[in-house]
């Protein structure tokens, strides 16, 4: 899942590529860095299920053409609207399987 820019560098690393890289060494998939967050960032903590859902509210788009089987990585996995919006990009630009993992799950 790609961090919006500016979140990344006010963290100073990107967690979704650590555990992505970390999933890599384990199994030997590459990671593909084919995603990036356009617009405003958003803060998803503490936004209702529908807040996050809105349509437009991730902007995500895909740098050149993406792998034909896309596994996406996060650290939360919450309403899935982020994976909802990486997903879709990743339809749209071609991507024919998209799974999703994530580290944690917050139940709401």
């Amino acid at each position: 899942m790609p961090t919006h820019p500016l979140r990344r560098r006010a963290r100073g690393f990107d967690h979704a590529d650590r555990l992505a890289a970390a999933l890599a060494a384990r199994t030997g998939l590459p990671v593909a860095h084919c995603l990036i967050r356009v617009g405003a960032p958003t803060r998803q903590a503490g936004s209702s299920r529908w807040a996050r859902r809105a349509p437009g509210r991730i902007d995500v788009r895909v740098r050149g053409d993406p792998p034909r089987e896309v596994v996406l990585v996060d650290d939360v996995h919450t309403t899935g609207a982020t994976f909802a919006a990486c997903a879709s990009a990743l339809r749209r630009a071609g991507a024919y399987t998209v799974c999703a993992v994530a580290y944690a799950r917050a139940l709401s």
